[in-house]
C-alpha cells in the first residue's frame, strides 16, 4: 500500500463499486457525541471529507487516507497482529466506506464512523482466522503485537507487556489498545466499540489493574530483594 493512496487497489474499484445502504456502524453514530478529536482536524475538515466521499470525489478518499491511513494500518496491525492482514483490512474499510456512505447521517464524526468500520472489519477478519484454525484443529492463536509508545522501549519489557496483554479479555485488550497505544479518547472509543464512555473507562481501569498484577513483582519478593 502506497503512502499517498493513489496506487491503492481500492482506488480503481471505488469508482465502479455499487453503493449500498446499511452497515453495523449506523446505530452507533449517536454514541460518539460529536466530532472526533482523534483526527486532530477541525470540524470543517471532517465535514468536507464526508461530503466529498458522499459525492464520490476520489480526492476526498485520497485525503482521508493521507490523514488517517497510517494510523488505521497501525490500529489494524495491533488488532490483527499481521501487517499483511492490516493492509487488507484498511483496503476493505475504504471500499465499505464508499459502499455505505449513503447511510452516514452526520450525527457523529465521519472519521470516527470510518474507524468503526475498520474495527468491524478487523473483528470479521479475526473471527474468520479463528474459524480457519478451528477447522485445521489448530488451537494456537496468534497474539496481537502492540506497538509501544516509546520506539526505544527495551525488548524484554515489550515482550513482558505483550505476554501480559495476552492474558486480558479481548474487550479489555481492545480498549487498552485504543486508549493507551492509539491515543483515542473515551468518547471516541465508545462510538467505535458501541459502548458507553463509562464502560470504556471501567474497562480500561480493569485492564490496567490486571496488567499491574501481571507486571509488578509481588510485594514480598520486592521486600526480600532489599
Amino acid at each position: 500500500m502506497g503512502t499517498m493512496g493513489l496506487a491503492l487497489p481500492w482506488r480503481a474499484r471505488i469508482s465502479s463499486a455499487p453503493r449500498e445502504r446499511g452497515t453495523r456502524v449506523e446505530p452507533s453514530e449517536h454514541l460518539t457525541g460529536g466530532p472526533s478529536p482523534a483526527a486532530a482536524e477541525p470540524v470543517s475538515e471532517d465535514a468536507a471529507l464526508a461530503e466529498g466521499c458522499r459525492s464520490g470525489d476520489l480526492r476526498a478518499y485520497e485525503r482521508l487516507y493521507t490523514l488517517h491511513g497510517g494510523r488505521m494500518k497501525n490500529l489494524a496491525r495491533n488488532v490483527l497482529g499481521s501487517p499483511v492482514d492490516a493492509e487488507d483490512a484498511v483496503q476493505d474499510t475504504f471500499l465499505k466506506v464508499q459502499r455505505s456512505i449513503a447511510s452516514f447521517r452526520g450525527q457523529s464524526s465521519f472519521v470516527t464512523w470510518t474507524y468503526r468500520i475498520l474495527i468491524n472489519t478487523c473483528y470479521d477478519a479475526r473471527r474468520s482466522r479463528l474459524r480457519k484454525k478451528e477447522i485445521a484443529n489448530d488451537d494456537s492463536e496468534e497474539t496481537p503485537r502492540m506497538e509501544p509508545r516509546a520506539p526505544g522501549a527495551h525488548p524484554s519489557l515489550r515482550m513482558a507487556l505483550e505476554r501480559a496483554l495476552a492474558t486480558l479479555t479481548q474487550h479489555q485488550r481492545d480498549v487498552f489498545l485504543l486508549y493507551e497505544v492509539e491515543g483515542f479518547r473515551h468518547a471516541e472509543i465508545a462510538g467505535m466499540l458501541e459502548i458507553t464512555e463509562t464502560a470504556s473507562k471501567n474497562t480500561l481501569f480493569q485492564a490496567k489493574r490486571n496488567l499491574r498484577l501481571m507486571l509488578e513483582p509481588p510485594r514480598s519478593s520486592a521486600a526480600e530483594a532489599r
